[in-house]
């Protein structure tokens, strides 16, 4: 019955290969890919949704104002509500969270939250430019800024910072392209080395090819339900079990240093003397998952988190999310990775999907894509979406999406639980 609030669960999803396209066809028959496998997971029909949320990050690639609309109408969605959502990196993250409000307020009983992205229409210099209009175009942008170069001068500062080494780096980019090779939507999936990474083309030190993820096209849907068609629809829904954002400035040489925002589980005292966040760390990342803990009842992330799929467009931006997300205290991200803690089969396997960097990066569609692969994991039915199980997460009850945008100018985290 709408209009009434209630817990919000994640009933189905479908994802599309994320490389580039056959650009015969364009982004609403890649939508209609995702939103089908979905739909047809769980047996549900057009008629069954109530409304939906687009999201993609750039009218400039698809070339196209108003694509949302264009997608709602081509699903046989109309006239139901819909609303297009914006965020940069997060757009999808943000979106997951939009549709969420809109099941626990009452408004809708089911969403659909469609995210999507055609990026091969342009060619890698112009897609870079396009992505770096992200960034403040009256200051950052005419002096030649790029991301590359802002993540490459936060991953020097934490090197500077805590002693994390460029080897460290480097492992996340070998974890996670080798994590890809069980994905069958992966766009990059290889068995790789450090020593590989390290000898790949340098983009901006300390950072290589290998240390970045690709620019995609690609699609993913989500569908949420209340809690009373959750379990009409779905015989596994997972229940979506908090959310939280944060903000920060859009120029790093704004951010100011103060004292880290604490997680229930620290005290002032594990950092003594450390200026934060300044360059090193993402103050709304850490924000985000402060609040997302705090209405999901996390009182000890690191023994209470069990996967987790979080945004890693550069290789040194997952390692910082170790720390922003509370798996390790603030300064033992090198640490972490090096003692195999965010492996497959480690303490809190990071990215079994191959993450952004093994299974790509079609923006709008990437925190839908990521909330996808989670919602699967804890569903524990990895093996028939991915035709393997060998990137399956042995007993995992909660997971976490987490997304970001521009160097943290956005941030969302998203708490999902398994009710096996």
């Amino acid at each position: 019955m709408k209009g009434r609030s209630s817990d919000v669960y994640m009933v189905s999803g479908g994802v599309t290969d994320f490389r580039k396209a056959d650009p015969s066809r364009d982004f609403r028959l890649r939508v209609k890919d995702a939103f089908d496998y979905a739909i047809n997971d769980v047996n549900l029909s057009v008629s069954d949704i109530d409304g939906s949320v687009s999201c993609y990050f750039s009218d400039h690639f698809m070339r196209q104002v108003m694509a949302g609309a264009m997608v709602q109408d081509y699903l046989g969605l109309n006239p139901k509500p819909s609303k297009r959502l914006e965020g940069g990196g997060a757009t999808g993250g943000l979106a997951l969270q939009s549709g969420f409000q809109e099941v626990a307020s009452g408004r809708m009983d089911v969403c659909a939250v469609m995210g999507f992205e055609t990026m091969s229409q342009v060619n890698t210099w112009k897609g870079n430019e396009f992505i770096a209009l992200a960034s403040d175009t009256d200051f950052d942008y005419p002096v030649g800024g790029f991301y590359t170069g802002y993540y490459a001068m936060m991953a020097r500062r934490h090197m500077h910072e805590f002693g994390t080494t460029v080897e460290q780096f480097a492992m996340v980019s070998v974890k996670n392209h080798g994590n890809a090779i069980y994905n069958k939507f992966a766009q990059s999936p290889m068995k790789i080395t450090v020593e590989d990474v390290r000898n790949s083309p340098m983009v901006s030190t300390p950072l290589t090819r290998l240390d970045i993820c690709n620019m995609s096209d690609g699609a993913a849907v989500a569908i949420l339900a209340s809690e009373e068609k959750a379990f009409e629809i779905c015989d596994h829904p997972v229940r979506i079990a908090g959310i939280g954002g944060g903000t920060d400035t859009m120029r790093l040489s704004d951010r100011p240093f103060g004292e880290v925002p604490l997680l229930p589980n620290e005290k002032k005292s594990d950092y003594a003397g450390l200026k934060y966040p300044g360059l090193h760390s993402f103050r709304a990342g850490r924000m985000a998952a402060i609040e997302a803990y705090s209405a999901a009842g996390i009182t000890d992330p690191p023994a209470e988190i069990d996967v987790v799929e979080a945004y890693d467009s550069y290789s040194s931006a997952e390692l910082q999310a170790y720390e922003d997300l509370g798996l390790c205290r603030y300064g033992e991200g090198g640490s972490f990775i090096e003692e195999g803690k965010a492996l497959l089969g480690g303490k809190i396997p990071v990215n079994p999907s191959g993450g952004l960097i093994g299974a790509g990066h079609a923006i709008g569609a990437t925190g839908v894509m990521q909330s996808v692969f989670l919602f699967w994991q804890l569903q524990h039915s990895i093996r028939k979406h991915f035709g393997s199980d060998k990137s399956q997460v042995k007993n995992a009850k909660r997971g976490i999406v987490h997304t970001h945008a521009g160097t943290g100018t956005y941030e969302a985290v998203t708490v999902m639980e398994g009710v096996r």
